[in-house]
């Protein structure tokens, strides 16, 4: 029975000293929460760039594609058969070269037949007009006489544009495509025969998104290289469309580029480099440094072993940095890591890294 009462006892003297214990240290480390201060603090290690002011060049990557400078798919104005092709697949052509010639032996019998009417009608009104200055005639036969012949001649003008129109010519020089027809062939105004291609010039054709369009400048020269090539080449800004699509919120922008050597296809995509405009003065710092707030963003900058907040006015970002137009000034020393668990004033001490080129 005095064992029993014994074990109870040490259980109890036991239970009693854990309680003291931990009594004893919550209040050990409520007294060292309230008594200290930020110096008691051990500072938080962190890095830092030192910034000065720099002028910064943008240029942003695009996608577009390559057109020629002139295109055209060719077709007869008129129907009938294709007597004679007068083009090689692949050949360079010149500005006025008749391509196809249509078989027109039904409009020359016919324009045969213009002429004969307008050769009598012209006799008609001949002697109608000396008729009528010896007063044979009245001016109202006169008159009939001389519509008969200008309506003659119109019809001898119809006839002879339509035979123009059976010799299919080149509008530009360039080098003709792939042809669709062959000799024998009964074309209509919607048979494309082939394709004329004139591509000494190409252009480029990209969208800009609508932040950009305001910088977007005539003669501006930009870089572009080929899907799957090394090559670069320019091209020069000569034409934007007069306003942003309202679907995409992009503007439309052509530039050109020699392609003397042939190099560039048209029909094919281009990776295109565009420089805006520069920003002098700028201060560049890491996306990481940068902390968004309510109503705009902040950076920490050290001071006096400690973390300053600063508000900023921020830019244009790039892939790893943010412009400052505002808020920062040369030499401060901006905190780049651990910047979501500061505070202001908290104890800091900085790794100073060298800023990235």
């Amino acid at each position: 029975m005095k064992i029993k009462y014994l074990v109870y006892a040490l259980l109890v003297a036991g239970l009693g000293a854990l309680i003291y214990y931990r009594i004893s240290e919550n209040k050990k480390a409520g007294e060292e929460g309230k008594g200290g201060g930020p110096g008691d603090k051990k500072p938080v290690v962190v890095n830092a760039i030192v910034v000065n002011p720099e002028d910064f060049s943008n240029t942003i990557s695009l996608s577009g594609s390559i057109d020629a400078n002139e295109q055209v798919q060719l077709t007869s104005e008129v129907s009938g058969i294709a007597e004679k092709i007068y083009f090689t697949e692949g050949a360079t052509v010149k500005q006025g070269q008749v391509l196809v010639k249509i078989n027109d032996i039904e409009l020359r019998a016919q324009a045969n037949e213009a002429a004969t009417k307008q050769k009598l009608a012209a006799e008609n009104e001949r002697r109608a007009r000396l008729l009528l200055q010896k007063e044979a005639i009245s001016q109202e036969e006169y008159d009939i006489a001389s519509a008969d012949f200008k309506t003659a001649q119109a019809q001898t003008q119809l006839i002879t544009a339509q035979i123009a129109k059976t010799s299919v010519r080149a509008p530009f020089s360039g080098i003709i495509g792939l042809r669709n027809i062959s000799p024998g062939t009964y074309v209509t105004p919607q048979t494309i025969i082939t394709t004329l291609v004139n591509s000494s010039n190409v252009k480029i054709t990209f969208s800009v998104p609508e932040k950009y369009a305001s910088q977007i400048k005539l003669g501006t020269t930009v870089t572009f290289t080929l899907a799957g090539g090394s090559g670069k080449y320019s091209a020069r800004v000569y034409a934007t469309e007069p306003a942003v699509d309202v679907s995409t919120r992009t503007l439309r922008v052509r530039a050109v580029a020699d392609n003397a050597n042939g190099k560039l296809i048209p029909g094919t995509f281009a990776d295109v480099l565009l420089p805006l405009d520069k920003t002098a003065d700028a201060y560049m710092i890491p996306t990481e440094a940068v902390v968004p707030v309510q109503g705009g963003k902040k950076v920490y900058v050290y001071r006096n072993g400690k973390a300053d907040e600063i508000k900023i006015t921020a830019g244009t970002r790039t892939a790893t940095d943010v412009v400052v137009l505002d808020g920062l000034k040369a030499g401060d020393t901006v905190i780049t890591s651990g910047v979501l668990a500061l505070k202001k004033d908290a104890p800091v001490k900085v790794t100073i890294t060298p800023k990235k080129q």
